[in-house]
């Protein structure tokens, strides 16, 4: 709240913003912390537009936009099946369960005991 107070001063309505936006922009730390240096990384997106922009390069010229979007889409959805069956995941089946767990122990209670890394944390 210090910040916004200083900010009240000189830019009233940037301190009523970021005010608004303060859950938005504190969503992260609902997370564990291991998770904070993913969540704040862009790799995964940085990574993703650069594999885009290589395979519109190939081709060079578009005859329209609707060929364009199709390029593109067939590379983000190829990215996504990836990203859903790879064995080499951003979060861990264990650590987006270890979120669960924080978020609802009651119901994923059963789940915990077959991951014994998470019943012995």
């Amino acid at each position: 709240r210090e910040v916004t107070t200083m900010l009240d001063r000189s830019h009233p309505k940037v301190a009523a913003m970021l005010v608004d936006a303060q859950p938005d922009l504190l969503a992260f730390a609902g997370f564990p912390k291991r998770h904070w240096r993913q969540i704040w990384s862009t790799n995964p997106l940085e990574r993703v537009n650069k594999e885009i922009k290589r395979r519109t390069d190939v081709v060079g010229v578009f005859p329209n936009a609707a060929a364009l979007l199709r390029l593109a889409g067939s590379e983000l959805i190829e990215q996504h099946d990836e990203w859903e069956a790879g064995e080499r995941r951003y979060f861990s089946e264990a650590s987006m369960l270890e979120l669960a767990v924080m978020n609802n122990p009651i119901e994923v209670l059963d789940e915990a005991v077959i991951l014994p890394e998470l019943a012995t944390a």
